[in-house]
């Protein structure tokens, strides 16, 4: 047991410094890091939902797909990034359509490739990006960890007790306002003049990045498997790590993109487009 926690301690430092680094430097080392996570969860994806087992032939379109989809993030392409994430959503509901594929197939390609799109896109190659990426950081580490410790010294209510017996939602109401404390202050250090704007964002991203959590919970649950994977030693897999952030940065990328829309124009920078800077 000591070995084992030693073992996910060290692990987690190193992914820890990994993505801070990346997320620092950004440009194509963040590009290359939200590539590499979105093929490590369509990997994952095809494993749970057992689409590499039993159907091959749509699980090598899906590959073809995911891996065209990180080629454009790596280069910084985000129209194209997203014209081949729809086309091969498409193609994968032609493959459950004329083939009775397993319907989880469209879902893991967005699951997968919407999320390398959009953690590329938030962070950008700006400094606004830098922060942008850092808050969306800050509300979900916050939202879990004080959602875990809350929920643990409050307990009450079940949040969804048939997919999640371990959360409450005395948790989930904790994780809320500690996201938003969170979100607020790394905007409040870089934008001052957005920090009002911000606690509504933190609020929408906790609540997204919870139902992220409680999504994976669900799919491992239906499926039967107890970690998405065995790729990070003493923590399971990448999607057991990034659940809350891939539904966060759904969520982010959404956001900034309709703001963007409505201030119209063209679309130079999506942290900058979240924060009204």
């Amino acid at each position: 047991m000591q070995q084992e926690l030693k073992l996910r301690l060290v692990s987690g430092v190193i992914l820890a410094v990994v993505v801070l680094l990346a997320t620092w430097y950004g440009g194509v080392a963040f590009s290359l890091l939200s590539a590499l996570i979105g093929l490590l969860i369509y990997y994952e994806w095809s494993t749970i939902t057992k689409l590499a087992a039993q159907q091959p032939v749509a699980n090598a379109i899906g590959w073809i797909g995911q891996a065209a989809i990180a080629v454009a993030v790596v280069a910084g392409t985000l129209g194209y990034s997203l014209l081949l994430l729809v086309l091969f959503f498409l193609i994968a509901v032609g493959f459950v359509l004329a083939s009775g594929v397993s319907r989880w197939f469209p879902t893991g390609m967005v699951y997968a490739g919407l999320t390398g799109i959009a953690l590329s896109a938030i962070r950008g190659a700006d400094s606004v990006g830098l922060f942008a990426m850092l808050f969306v950081f800050a509300v979900v580490w916050s939202t879990d960890i004080l959602a875990y410790f809350v929920g643990r010294a409050i307990g009450g209510p079940k949040l969804a007790p048939k997919i999640s017996p371990g959360k409450t939602w005395s948790g989930a109401i904790g994780g809320v306002v500690s996201a938003v404390i969170a979100g607020s202050l790394v905007v409040y250090f870089a934008f001052p003049e957005s920090v009002v704007l911000s606690a509504p964002i933190a609020f929408i991203l906790s609540v997204c990045s919870q139902t992220g959590d409680l999504f994976e919970s669900f799919i491992k649950r239906r499926f039967g498997v107890k970690d998405s994977s065995h790729l990070i030693p003493g923590h399971g897999g990448v999607m057991d790590r990034v659940d809350g952030l891939i539904f966060a940065s759904f969520a982010a990328f959404l956001l900034a993109g309709f703001f963007s829309l409505i201030k119209g124009g063209e679309i130079i920078s999506l942290g900058a487009a979240l924060f009204g800077v």
